[in-house]
């Protein structure tokens, strides 16, 4: 895990430098029209391979994906209001909006972001083979405990689809940048010391057993509530959805552990949702933007990155807490913010 670390530190310190000069330079021209750009040169191979890295490494991470792949696009050059030239297509043929308007690169990053999750969704899916076969048959086959926790995890699905659904245009508008990511990072690392302290002082009260404290199946409409209402600051990127999961799950009783994987179950919804949310949006603009290669690499590459970080997560939570991951975020937003300064 400590080496996960390090490629996540090291991928993200890469990215800051040019991300927010990009920024800045970005935040210059506010005015005029920006040139076409044919739609191989920003969305090839290497580009898409670069998200989907970013994309599976932080998914499940208490580090926001979101905020990281914002970062990623600022470096990639992938931020920009210039129209996209039709994949395939000659200097004319832009790719259109569903309202008539040019579809931006800004636009169609923010889109393929959201695409390559399937990646990450289905590596948690595989990961966590057993239990979700086990919970689907079970919930067909009525057995009690299969359907508790269908419904602890639509409970908690709820709050943040519903809020994300009626504000997600006006937080991409406004919230999708690297200062706000900066500040969501820190405000959410503080949130993470504070409950990690509160956690291992309920454990050394138990005689530190950390694994006290009921199942996922056994967790009240009003706990699983709880977890979906703390889901909703996720809506802030750069807090984190994973953070705000686990974070939820402390308050709700639930070990580290099993925090954590209801956390990935609850993510299997949340990001299905949204990914397929944002598919029916802008399906077409998708595959005049980068079609179905791009697509394929990235979520490869973050199938294979998420697959990884999942399978070390759980254990390193249970040992070590979040802090680690608080200091992390900690370090990433004062990367930025000095290089904005």
């Amino acid at each position: 895990m400590k080496f996960l670390i390090l490629i996540l530190f090291f991928v993200s310190a890469t990215l800051c430098v040019p991300a927010v000069a990009a920024e800045v330079s970005a935040g210059q021209d506010v005015s005029g029209k920006d040139a076409a750009v044919p739609a191989e040169e920003v969305f090839n191979a290497k580009n898409a391979a670069i998200l989907g890295v970013v994309e599976g490494l932080t998914e499940y991470l208490p580090v926001s994906s979101t905020g990281h792949l914002i970062l990623a696009n600022s470096a990639l050059g992938l931020d920009g209001a210039a129209p996209i030239v039709r994949r395939g297509g000659s200097a004319g043929e832009l790719v259109r909006d569903r309202d008539g308007s040019d579809f931006s690169v800004k636009e169609a990053a923010d889109a393929y972001s959201i695409i390559i999750q399937f990646g990450a969704i289905v590596a948690v899916f595989f990961a966590y083979w057993k239990r979700c076969t086990g919970t689907i048959v079970g919930v067909f086959r009525r057995d009690p405990a299969s359907w508790r926790l269908s419904r602890n995890l639509i409970v908690a699905f709820v709050p943040a689809a519903g809020l994300g659904f009626f504000f997600s245009d006006k937080i991409e508008e406004h919230l999708f940048n690297p200062v706000t990511v900066a500040c969501a990072l820190i405000v959410g690392g503080v949130l993470m010391l504070v409950v990690d302290r509160r956690q291992k002082k309920l454990a050394a009260a138990r005689g530190g057993n950390a694994e006290d404290g009921p199942d996922l199946q056994d967790l009240s409409v009003r706990q699983a509530l709880t977890i979906g209402a703390m889901q909703c600051i996720a809506l802030w990127p750069g807090m984190s959805r994973s953070m705000a999961t686990i974070v939820g799950g402390y308050v709700a009783g639930l070990s580290p552990r099993r925090a954590t994987e209801f956390s990935f179950l609850l993510g299997l919804i949340t990001l299905s949702a949204a990914s397929i949310y944002k598919t029916l949006q802008c399906a077409e603009q998708m595959r005049d933007s980068f079609g179905f290669g791009v697509s394929a690499v990235g979520l490869g590459v973050a199938f294979v990155a998420a697959f990884a970080s999942v399978k070390w997560m759980v254990e390193w939570i249970s040992r070590h807490g979040l802090s680690a991951f608080a200091w992390y975020r900690f370090a990433l937003a004062a990367a930025v913010l000095w290089f904005m300064a």
